[in-house]
């Protein structure tokens, strides 16, 4: 649909103003500190003439009272326009170093300025949500590889560092036991594991590589133990794959000591 013809002995209830966007800000308007204001006061025009610019002042009417503003055509500047422009292009803030600058004017120069920030958070949040989108993305992608790295030790270990629970899951399951739950421990870079071993509940401390800390039993070794040195803690000697089967093999020996309850 083109531009109204100018047809002054139909349009009735004349106004003049200037457009921003599609909306205008009458002569007479106030000059308001909140953009959203002033805004408020505007109204929107129909069948505009394509191609004008910012600040152009025009005159609209309506067809009978009470209808919608249709545009007539473009009224004679006042002269200041071309410096509120210039004003607009360098990114002022204000008008004050421009004398003659009529109310409605600045009321524009004024919505236009807030439009323009408003369109430039708009896509910087866009940005921001495109970045942060791509990242996820990125890191499911890395995920995902690393899911079908799991069967691997060294898989395991590079999944703890974006998903533990996944990885402490996947090297319990190698000893057959089922992990539960985790929290980071008192010392930095250390878990707390909780994980089921047939019918009972155990608990043990491990680093983000999955070594074992504290296992949450008696690994202490003995004078008839072989390959350790009477007294050692052999809690370091193990990882959360292959904790499970220790704990299995003290528990057919009679030997299991747990000092870590959980049940």
């Amino acid at each position: 649909m083109g531009p109204a013809d100018p047809t002054p002995e139909v349009l009735r209830c004349m106004v003049t103003g200037y457009l921003v966007g599609d909306h205008l800000v009458l002569d007479g308007a106030r000059v308001e500190l909140d953009p959203t204001r002033v805004a408020m006061g505007t109204e929107r025009v129909h069948l505009i003439e394509p191609g004008l610019d910012r600040f152009v002042r025009v005159s609209a009417g309506r067809l009978f009272e009470g209808g919608p503003l249709i545009y007539r055509w473009r009224e004679f500047p006042s002269g200041i326009e071309e410096a509120v422009m210039e004003a607009y292009l360098d990114e002022k803030e204000s008008l004050d170093a421009i004398k003659g600058v009529t109310p409605a004017l600045e009321a524009s120069f004024r919505m236009e300025v807030h439009q323009r920030t408003e369109a430039r958070k708009r896509r910087a949040e866009v940005e921001r949500q495109h970045r942060e989108e791509e990242a996820r993305r990125a890191a499911e992608e890395r995920r995902q590889e690393l899911v079908r790295k799991l069967g691997d030790g060294a898989g395991r270990r590079q999944m703890a560092g974006v998903d533990f629970a996944e990885a402490a899951r996947a090297a319990l399951a190698v000893g057959g036991a089922v992990y539960l739950d985790h929290r980071r421990a008192v010392e930095r870079n250390e878990m707390v594991v909780r994980f089921r071993l047939g019918t009972r509940r155990f608990e043990c401390t491990c680093d983000e590589t999955l070594q074992v800390i504290d296992s949450g039993i008696c690994l202490t070794a003995h004078d008839d133990d072989q390959g350790f040195e009477a007294g050692t803690k052999g809690d370091r000697f193990f990882t959360l794959e292959s904790l499970p089967s220790v704990i299995e093999e003290a528990i057919r020996e009679g030997k299991l000591v747990v000092y870590r309850h959980v049940d």
